[in-house]
């Protein structure tokens, strides 16, 4: 077995290819989470979905290029090159129109069938690079084992580089359009490159024609795909006031006038709402969260942390009827800029911007009250609501103090998210009284109190009517039908299916599907 031996050009040439396809890889499946998340959520599905899909891709990938690197005479790696590249920049421009065409499938299958479409393609091509490669870098049967392993290694580091390059610098900077249209540009000159050196060094008879079609092709292509973002016109019944894409979502500020409301969104979550007229909140389960001070009249609240900004409404409260001084815990920039910008939140504590998981290690309590209030694209982080994450929260608290989860779910027995995160919050707390934002939907935000001492709603501090309407949405929780979440067995996101799917719709129902698709 003997191949035109490559010189030590075309041989750097052969790596820097594979380094660039490897990293390409990488690129196209982490900006798919970014693509697919505004309309489908950032949930577990929307990740297994682009995994499986790459995995998929590159399998079939590395069946195909194989037999077609035994069997290319004319042609060779520019043209699967050349391909790629086209495919990955039609990606912008199919975005809309697939995600409309598999709404009807629901979550889990309309997040992998669309990913299927949009990235298995040019993935499928980028696999379809290392056999080619490692055909390039062997001389004699004796030394394929060596080839392979440079090859698939230098494509590997690749891949770390281009998921580096990605997360540290392109994307806080750079929308993931953007980012697409560029890579495939890069990979259209490359497929040039390889092509001339292709036809001069390899006596591959047609190599630049079909490489210079493609990159025609791309080129007309290109002011269509630059233009494909969508533009909403919502006719005044919605108004974008702000959008911005941070690594952790797409969020924007909504204005919904006929309702006299603005909301905060994060992909397909709406995590803040408030009057468009009066400033105050108007999601109501923050109302219960406002009295939580008043039902500890012998330890006044001094102090308070809450994780998951939203639009700040919740600080404000705090601050204003109680004095409390709050520090605020948010993993995304672009959520608090856009709480001080359109809500009028103004941090009077710490504004902490950072993952929960590694900040609450490094503060310094006590609290008198935890706000835990983390929800965004359809669902919460589980790894907030485990045994582990709750017992550090309880070690930021005063001996007095309460923790408040917000926790999104069915009131229905047969669904036992609920019941789990009774039963977790029972591991660690001695005590918990649960609450329902609207007495009687099932549906519904749910506020768990967990203190250590007695929680006792019938306070001196609050009015007789605070004490009924407290009463009135009291709401009673098996712990038992609960499974213990921990670090090592954690099923919540799973137990949540149909929460994730219930509240997608609701989503969808009510902004519509045009206004979630980028």
């Amino acid at each position: 077995m003997t191949n035109n031996p490559l010189n030590a050009l075309g041989r750097l040439g052969l790596y820097l290819t594979v380094s660039l396809t490897g990293a390409s890889v990488m690129v196209i499946e982490l900006l798919g989470t970014r693509l697919i998340a505004p309309f489908y959520g950032a949930s577990l599905y929307v990740w297994s979905s682009l995994i499986s899909v790459t995995m998929i891709a590159l399998a079939t990938g590395y069946f195909i290029g194989g037999r077609w690197a035994d069997s290319a005479k004319r042609s060779g790696l520019s043209l699967v090159i050349g391909l790629a590249a086209l495919l990955t920049l039609l990606i912008p421009f199919l975005t809309r129109p697939i995600l409309l065409a598999t709404d009807p499938l629901g979550l889990r299958a309309g997040a992998f069938v669309s990913a299927l479409l949009l990235f298995s393609p040019s993935l499928t091509l980028l696999g379809m690079v290392g056999p080619f490669a490692i055909k390039l870098a062997t001389k004699q049967l004796e030394g394929i084992g060596n080839s392979s392993g440079t090859i698939y290694a230098v494509s590997t580091m690749g891949s770390v580089f281009g998921t580096l390059i990605l997360g540290f610098f392109l994307f806080p900077m750079i929308g993931s359009r953007e980012i697409l249209i560029g890579l495939g540009v890069i990979l259209l000159f490359w497929a040039i490159l390889v092509a001339v050196y292709e036809q001069k060094q390899m006596a591959k008879t047609v190599a630049v024609i079909p490489c210079l079609g493609l990159a025609v092709i791309g080129l007309c292509l290109l002011p269509k795909v630059v233009g494909a973002g969508h533009v909403y016109d919502g006719g005044g019944k919605f108004i974008i006031q702000s959008e911005q894409e941070s690594l952790y979502g797409w969020v924007r500020v909504i204005d919904q006038p006929a309702r006299d409301l603005r909301m905060l969104t994060s992909d397909a979550s709406a995590i803040g709402a408030s009057s468009l007229a009066s400033g105050v909140s108007r999601l109501s389960y923050q109302d219960i969260v406002g009295l939580i001070p008043a039902l500890t009249p012998e330890h006044k609240m001094t102090k308070a942390l809450i994780i998951g900004l939203g639009a700040g409404h919740m600080a404000q409260v705090l601050r204003d009827r109680y004095g409390i001084v709050t520090d605020t815990l948010e993993i995304d920039p672009a959520v608090s800029e856009a709480a001080r910008n359109y809500f009028g939140y103004q941090p009077n504590g710490q504004a902490i911007i950072g993952d929960a998981r590694y900040e609450i290690r490094r503060l310094q309590g006590p609290y008198d009250l935890i706000i835990h209030d983390c929800f965004t694209g359809g669902s919460e982080p589980a790894h907030l609501l485990t045994v582990e994450t709750l017992t550090q929260l309880r070690g930021l608290l005063s001996p007095q103090g309460i923790l408040a989860v917000n926790f999104v779910s069915f009131a229905d027995s047969k669904h036992t998210a609920l019941a789990s995160v009774a039963k977790t919050l029972g591991q660690v707390f001695a005590n918990q009284a649960t609450f329902v934002s609207e007495p009687g939907k099932d549906f519904n935000d749910f506020i768990f109190l967990a203190a250590q001492q007695a929680i006792n709603i019938e306070s001196t501090s609050l009015m007789p009517d605070q004490v009924a309407w407290l009463k009135e949405r009291q709401f009673s929780v098996d712990p038992q039908r609960g499974v213990l979440l921990t670090d090592n067995l954690n099923p919540l996101e799973h137990l949540q299916t149909a929460k994730a799917e219930h509240y997608r719709r609701f989503i969808v129902d009510w902004l519509g599907s045009d206004l979630l698709i980028r």
